[in-house]
This record gives C-alpha cells, structure tokens and sequence, in this order.
C-alpha cells in the first residue's frame, strides 16, 4: 500500500505529534500495522460519518487518531491526525 500525505497532515504531525518522542514512535508502529493489514483491530479502524463519511479513521492512542480517504485499494491518503476534538 502507497501512503500519500496531505499537506495538512504534515503540519498538524509536526505541530501535534512531532515533538513528542513516544507518540512518534506510537505512530511509526501504527502505521507499519496499517500498511501490512489495514483491518487489524488494534487500529480500531472506522468509516467517518455527517460531512466526513468518504474519510475513515484509526487510532495513535486512545486519544489521537489518523484521518485518512482511501483513493483506491492500494493508494491511501492520510489528511490529519491529532486528538479527538482535534480531528473531529
């Protein structure tokens, strides 16, 4: 799988997570976990809904997540990521 990162992605990462070595290195396993099984449930994976269902989100931590829009099956475009109330 082909991970392509929106602009916005990039500076909310190096505002939000960037800084923090834990939550990078949190981050670095999640997406490895993404990229070999996108489904594994320790990613708790969903569809978004209201103005954002064609995005679909998975979990950092308990309180970060990763926003992304799957373009095709092999292309995945990761928009945002930070807390809940962040993202949401």
């Amino acid at each position: 799988m082909k991970i392509q990162k929106h602009p916005q992605f990039i500076k909310h990462f190096e505002k939000r997570v960037g800084d923090n070595p834990k939550l990078v290195e949190k981050y670095k396993k999640r997406l490895k976990l993404f990229v070999e099984d996108s489904k594994n449930p320790q990613l708790k994976d969903h569809q978004l809904s209201g103005e954002k269902k064609k995005y679909r989100s998975f979990w950092i931590t308990g309180d970060i997540r990763v926003i992304y829009y799957p373009i095709s099956s092999d292309v995945t475009l990761f928009t945002d990521i930070g807390s809940h109330n962040q993202v949401y």
